[in-house]
């Protein structure tokens, strides 16, 4: 067994549509730290699915709704930390509004 530290997720804005941020391609992935930040001017909210590898984005495998970020704010989600996703299992998150979260997500990778 082989453990890799890794970045999950870049760093980058968190889409106004679900989308797939991060998938355990062949792996199993454990996230450490997820860190949001609401970059605008003004309160803004995120959603984050951890998905099964059959699955898909839905209220079955929603962990945080629409946690509201004030202006300037930034959440580590400890409801994320410790989380493991087994191989092709995913990351999926939407934005209440576009271009206001970037988001950031790190980890281990386990062979």
């Amino acid at each position: 067994m082989a453990v890799s530290v890794k970045v999950l997720i870049p760093a980058k804005t968190a889409e106004a549509v679900q989308t797939t941020q991060y998938t355990a391609a062949g792996v199993t992935a454990i996230i450490d730290k997820f860190t949001a930040t609401n970059y605008s001017a003004s309160a803004a909210t995120i959603s984050v699915n951890l998905v099964t590898a059959a699955g898909s984005a839905s209220n079955d495998n929603l962990i945080v709704k629409t946690k509201t970020l004030q202006a300037g704010e930034t959440y580590t989600f400890p409801e994320l930390v410790g989380q493991v996703l087994s191989p092709s299992g995913f990351i999926s998150t939407i934005a209440g509004t576009a271009s206001a979260i970037n988001i950031r997500a790190s980890g281990r990778e386990v062979t």
